[in-house]
This record gives C-alpha cells, structure tokens and sequence, in this order.
C-alpha cells in the first residue's frame, strides 16, 4: 500500500520515552485528514490529555477518580445559573454492577444531561449559548467523562472475567480543531466491518456532529430498542472531521463468534429501524487511516507485551511528521490544567 507519511509520537516523559511509528495510507481521506493534523501541530493546538488514554484499566483516571469527577461537574452545573438541576449522584456501587458490568441506564442518563445542556450541531442550547467559560467545560466534561467512564468499565470487566479482551485505546483530540466536511469518496471507508479494528491501527476521528451513531446507540439501548424510544435524543451520522486520530491498541475481535453473533443484531436493529446496513452514508465503524508498525514500535506484536510498554507510557509528549513538530510539556494532571482548558475552549 502507497503511504503518505510517517508519524512518530514519544510517548511517556524525558527519560522514559517510548517513540511509536504509525504508516499513515494513502486514501481520500488520509490525504483531508494529514493536512488539517499538520496544521494542529503547526498551530500549537492543546492536545486533549484529560481524553486521551481510554479502557487502561490500572491507569491514574481510574474509575473513582472519574466517579469524583462527574460528581464535580453536576455540583459546579447545579451552582450555576442555568435553572438546570441534575438531581443525581454517582457512585462506584450504582455504576458498577456485582459482576463487574456497567450500570448502562445511569450512563446513558448522563449522556441525555450533557445532550440537554449542550444541544446538537447546528442547534446549540439555549442553556450552554447562556453558560460562561467554566460552566460550558463542565457541561463538556458529562460528556467526555461519561465515553472515558464506560471505556474504563469496560476493560475492568475484562480484566476480571477475560483479560485477553481488554479495550485499551489511545485518543489524539485537539481543543477548537477546525472541521472539515466528509466527501461521498471518503463513506467507502465506513462498513459495518470496520466495526472491527486491529491492534495498532489508527483511525480519523470523525464523530464531530454531537450526538450518538448506530452503533453507540444499538450497544447502549440495546437490540429491542427503536429509535423513537431512545433514552439518549440524538443519532447522528458522522458527517465531520478533524485533525484528530484514535489508536486501537486492543486485540481485533472481528474473527471470534460472539463478534459474529454481535453483529448479525445489529444488522437486524438496522433493518428494524429503517436503516440499510449495506449504506455506508451511514458512516457507520470506523475509516482507517495508517496502522502502528508495531514491531518497529515495540519489537513485537504481541499484545501482552505491548500493553505492558504502553502502561508505563500513557503520556503523550511529542509528535512528529514530515511536515510538523511540536512537543506537548503540560499534563492532565497539573494543578492549573482545567484554566488551561477553559482557556483554549474561549
């Protein structure tokens, strides 16, 4: 395959670097994708850190510590004046159940706060157009800490009822990255099959329309859901993207038969719904745009190994292409990090 660059990221911090090598493909939306990541790099734009390692289950954003979180932010939103009340406390025992498996109702419920309070694309709430600068980070951070929370009880779950699965990713997002409209060349990326994604290979960050897509939406209302009856108010298809990327690092479940079977549903859900799952303007599953040379990266593929190197590196401090450098000294984790956010969002 024609390659268009190669990308290296340190990950971890001086004296402990980890340089990972991702073969970016040479495709219609590779090409929009690498233009407008250049441009975030060139232009010094903060690198999310506070949403970038997801599904790590032994990482420092465990799930207390995001459980701590959420509670902030709907005490911060309900301090407000909005005149909107989240009258609702979240706690380690009513989001996680005996088995290890995620309460989806209180998240899916947390979900529809940050929907309310933050509208969709194109149709911004009257509540968010009235917030000030910390409060709308607040309302950001439902939403983030909401896919962060599930990504981390997902791969707790695994952790102690199948390790091999758990869901480890890497996700690159940038404050403020300007958008750019996908084209109908890009779609023949999408298909239900690339709901299935290989260990290192990297992915355009394209769901920019605020909202859920068919699959988040089948997964979280589950397969006898319809869409006029979902708790959750908005699907969207992916019509926008960025300069942002995520990095699978979990194993691809594609060929197992629990996959199959899960997949099969959701082709029926589809049906059910009105939806044509042959339709890639759906945008449904995820465009790839490179992969990880993994033995380059880590001299190896085994995925033992390689979660084993990534969780002493879960910092991303510098990233390189052949047009771009920048190096990223903050982290999420600085006493002021919050300021520098509210600063970026404006």
């Amino acid at each position: 395959m024609t390659l268009l660059d190669t990308i290296e990221i340190d990950l971890g911090s001086p004296g402990n670097l980890l340089t990972i090598y991702i073969d970016v493909y040479d495709n219609s939306l590779s090409r929009k994708w690498l233009t407008a990541l250049n441009q975030l790099i060139k232009n010094n734009y903060h690198l999310e850190k506070n949403y970038c390692f997801l599904g790590f289950p032994d990482a420092p954003r465990n799930g207390n510590y995001m459980i701590e979180q959420i509670n902030s932010s709907i005490a911060e939103i309900n301090a407000s004046n909005l005149g909107y009340v989240i009258d609702n406390v979240f706690t380690l025992n009513n989001t996680i159940n005996s088995d290890y498996t995620l309460n989806r109702d209180k998240f899916n419920q947390l979900h529809k706060y940050f929907e309310d309070l933050q509208g969709v694309s194109g149709h911004i709430s009257s509540y968010y157009n009235k917030a000030d600068a910390t409060t709308r980070w607040h309302i950001r951070q439902l939403n983030l800490l909401c896919h962060e929370f599930e990504s981390w009880a997902l791969s707790w779950n695994k952790k102690h009822t199948a390790p091999q699965w758990i869901r480890p990713s890497q996700l690159m997002c940038w404050l403020s990255a300007p958008r750019f409209i996908l084209d109908e060349e890009d779609y023949e990326l999408f298909g239900i099959e690339t709901i299935n994604r290989p260990l290192g290979g990297v992915f355009v960050g394209v769901n920019k329309a605020v909202g859920k897509h068919h699959w988040e939406v089948f997964q979280d209302e589950g397969r006898d859901s319809r869409i006029n009856e979902l708790t959750t108010t908005t699907l969207k298809s992916q019509t926008e993207a960025a300069g942002d990327f995520d990095i699978e690092w979990a194993n691809d479940p594609g060929t197992f038969y629990w996959q199959i079977e899960n997949l099969k549903a959701f082709r029926e859900w589809l049906i059910a719904n009105n939806f044509d799952p042959a339709d890639k303007s759906l945008t449904i599953g995820h465009p790839q745009v490179g992969q990880v040379d993994l033995q380059r990266s880590f001299g190896t593929k085994e995925y033992s190994i390689i979660w084993n190197q990534l969780n002493t590196h879960l910092n991303v401090y510098a990233i390189r292409t052949d047009n771009a450098n920048t190096t990223y000294e903050y982290n999420w984790n600085d006493l002021d990090y919050k300021e520098q956010q509210i600063k970026w969002l404006g």
